[in-house]
């Protein structure tokens, strides 16, 4: 018998989101993210409390979700393990010449497919605050394997 907890068996797509608030942009992790509605196309995604992320979606109404490939697992030390309070993340993302720009915000040149989303409302989770979207553009960009939760433990990047 497992001994993970039910939420720590399910092998989840690893996102990140692009935010803008102004001239300030930023980029972070996110698992919790998932379609909710198929017509119209929506998603429901979560983002964690005091964060740059945060503060961007709250003064924002749209933001682009990406679908992570596997290949970029070396990202989440920049993406989600330091804070975009601290740090510009997208800086030091084009120090390592992983960005393009698509819509107006900044995504990552490896990912998988890219979703500009609409927030339609927000709600508190928990340590997390959940935005409703509509997907109001996407493009697939690159073919490959998702970046998953089991592709974060292999690497070390998370215990759970």
């Amino acid at each position: 018998m497992t001994r993970k907890k039910p939420w720590n068996r399910i092998n989840l797509p690893v996102y990140s989101i692009s935010s803008s608030n102004g001239d300030t942009h930023n980029m972070n992790i996110i698992t919790y993210a998932s379609q909710i509605s198929m017509h119209p196309k929506r998603y429901i995604c979560g983002v964690y409390h005091d964060t740059q992320t945060l503060y961007n979606l709250e003064h924002s109404d749209s933001f682009v979700l990406q679908l992570l490939s596997a290949r970029q697992h070396r990202l989440v030390q920049i993406l989600g393990k330091q804070s975009g309070k601290q740090i510009d993340k997208i800086r030091q993302l084009e120090k390592r010449k992983a960005t393009m720009m698509w819509n107006d915000f900044y995504i990552l040149q490896h990912s998988l497919a890219v979703m500009q989303l609409t927030i339609i409302s927000s709600f508190e989770a928990g340590d997390h605050t959940a935005f409703l979207c509509d997907v109001t553009a996407y493009k697939n960009v690159n073919e490959g394997l998702p970046l998953t939760l089991n592709d974060l433990r292999k690497h070390g990047l998370i215990r759970i």
